[in-house]
């Protein structure tokens, strides 16, 4: 039995996120709704589930699509990190957290 979705659920359209790497040189990244920043050694993407960052070397951005947020990285991936973003972080704290951010 699955539980009752919440107003605040419900009003918010449905983000899938999923993360597909192929021998640590291909990754490929859905639910993208922005690039933070991208560069050789690296990129950060804002997704639903956090800021993600994806450490290497000769890291490339082959394929970005706007439309669906899918991103196709390539170089030699080293590693993934989550970060909460601040919209999440503004959004779940109180009145006085938002007041001084």
């Amino acid at each position: 039995m699955s539980e009752p979705i919440s107003q605040e659920q419900a009003a918010l359209p449905a983000r899938t996120h999923t993360l597909t790497m192929e021998n640590r040189s291909r990754l490929t990244v859905t639910g993208v709704t922005r690039v933070i920043s991208c560069d050789e050694s690296g990129a950060t993407l804002q997704t639903p589930m956090g800021d993600l960052t994806i450490g290497g070397q000769e890291i490339q951005v082959s394929e970005l699509s706007v439309r669906t947020g899918e991103v196709h990285l390539s170089g030699r991936i080293e590693y993934l990190q989550y970060a909460e973003n601040q919209q999440s972080k503004s959004a779940s704290g109180g009145f006085l957290t938002r007041l001084l951010h």
